[in-house]
């Protein structure tokens, strides 16, 4: 998945200031899960969940069906009732209060528009309920129509209109009267993903305009994603880590999170500390010197060698002179210069910070720099995101390393992911974005490459 993790959103007055009240230990939340469980006759389905949601928060709840996520909303919404534990909502306990007297409001994924009404009169439908004058329906219908983009649409019907607008109409009843929570169950599920993107942008636009809270119930990971200021990660009634996007992509808290958010490969391993590796500096070989020239003495002609007078002698004229005395050569005395030696090298010593990851036999281990020294024995997950793993088909200079052969890409229009198998049989994966035109990218299915990573990329777990 691409990364949409991002900065949350700022809600405040002050521009540069981002709306963080979870991390404001003054700040009073607006709902309050206290130790509540949920049960069916045998089975739990929320299991003793303690949470808490803030004003103008944009929340999502993501898991997979059945880990308790609806549930928890119908709670909220006074559907269900919890079997223990208390539920507050602006500082009450929600203990015996119905639906239609909670300061709370329910889109549904169905819309649940009436088809005979038009437009208008579905979102006025609840300002009429509660019996209000007639002129302020018309004001707050037509600030709700202005709000949803649908003033051309007011005396239409549901079915003259599209999939995207009759979901706006769904969240413009929802919010006509003002609701201090908003709960929206797989709202944008009926849409196709086009749309469903463009909505998303609308939803977030929409509520902050509004200030109203949000909670969001969906198994779709980007648009809880895109949308949310923080994302509950449920599995099996419990919530498994509450933060933002950022944090919930970057740094998942377990291995489940980091499967079930995005795309990741999981290496499992022994954690070792991470000893230095010293390069040896190998010495240059030593030539030896030349053999010393006498000098010749002061006011002495010295001869200088000549190669072709003694062949001449030797070949010649040995037999009218004798033999040739060796003497030694008389060369003028050199100058004795400065030597100056180049500097040494230090050796070089490999990093001792983070682990080294003993995951598969015949297989380098892995170095994770970020990885807790103390966690030294211990069975770890490295969660690696393929948009972290660089592929090229000669080896790269890089703190991991490791060499395979590609046997799938997906192509995906402006990434490509490969499937690159290890020499083990492991697989792991690489993305890459097409930043070139497709004749001239130079790696394809069955080449050999290496995948490589720098030694922060990986989240370190803890199995």
């Amino acid at each position: 998945m691409a990364e949409t993790a991002q900065k949350p959103k700022t809600k405040s007055t002050a521009p540069d200031q981002a709306f963080e009240p979870w991390e404001d230990p003054n700040a009073k939340p607006l709902i309050e899960f206290r130790g509540v469980t949920k049960r069916f006759g045998d089975f739990t389905a929320i299991d003793d969940l303690t949470q808490d949601i803030y004003e103008r928060e944009f929340f999502a709840l993501l898991g997979p069906s059945g880990c308790g996520k609806t549930t928890m909303m119908r709670m909220l919404a006074g559907f269900d009732m919890p079997t223990a534990g208390e539920i507050l909502i602006a500082g009450q306990d929600m203990a015996g209060i119905p639906p239609n007297k909670r300061p709370v409001n329910m889109m549904f994924q169905s819309y649940a528009l009436f088809p005979h009404l038009s437009i208008w009169d579905n979102i006025a439908f609840g300002l009429k309920r509660e019996g209000r004058g007639s002129d302020a329906i018309a004001e707050r219908v037509e600030e709700m129509l202005r709000l949803t983009r649908l003033e051309r649409f007011a005396r239409r019907k549901p079915h003259q209109i599209s999939g995207g607008q009759r979901q706006r109409v769904a969240l413009a009843r929802s919010l006509a009267k003002a609701p201090k929570l908003l709960l929206l169950d797989e709202p944008l599920g009926a849409l196709d993903k086009k749309l469903r993107q463009d909505t998303q942008f609308e939803l977030m636009d929409i509520q902050e305009k509004t200030g109203t809270t949000f909670v969001i119930v969906t198994h779709d990971q980007e648009e809880a994603m895109t949308v949310a200021s923080r994302v509950a990660v449920m599995d099996e009634g419990r919530i498994v880590q509450v933060a933002t996007p950022a944090v919930i992509y970057e740094a998942p808290a377990t291995t489940y999170v980091a499967d079930f958010i995005g795309d990741v490969t999981l290496i499992a391993g022994e954690a070792k500390a991470h000893e230095s590796v010293v390069e040896e500096v190998v010495p240059e070989p030593e030539v030896a010197a030349p053999e010393p020239l006498v000098a010749a003495a002061e006011g002495e002609r010295a001869p200088q060698p000549n190669a072709l007078g003694e062949w001449l002698h030797d070949r010649l004229l040995t037999r009218v002179l004798g033999p040739r005395k060796a003497a030694p050569k008389l060369l003028p005395a050199p100058e004795v210069a400065a030597v100056v030696e180049a500097p040494v090298a230090a050796p070089k010593a490999a990093p001792t910070e983070g682990l080294a990851i003993h995951w598969a036999a015949g297989q380098p281990p892995l170095v994770a720099a970020n990885a807790p020294p103390d966690w030294a024995g211990k069975r770890v997950t490295l969660a690696l995101r393929p948009e972290k793993v660089a592929i090229s088909k000669a080896r790269p200079e890089a703190a991991n390393a490791l060499q395979g052969k590609v046997i799938d890409i997906a192509y995906l229009g402006n990434i490509s992911t490969y499937h690159v198998e290890l020499a083990n049989g492991s697989m792991i994966k690489a993305q890459m974005a097409n930043t070139r035109r497709i004749s001239r990218r130079d790696i394809t299915w069955e080449d050999d490459v290496w995948v490589s990573f720098s030694d922060t990329a990986a989240a370190v777990l803890e199995e």
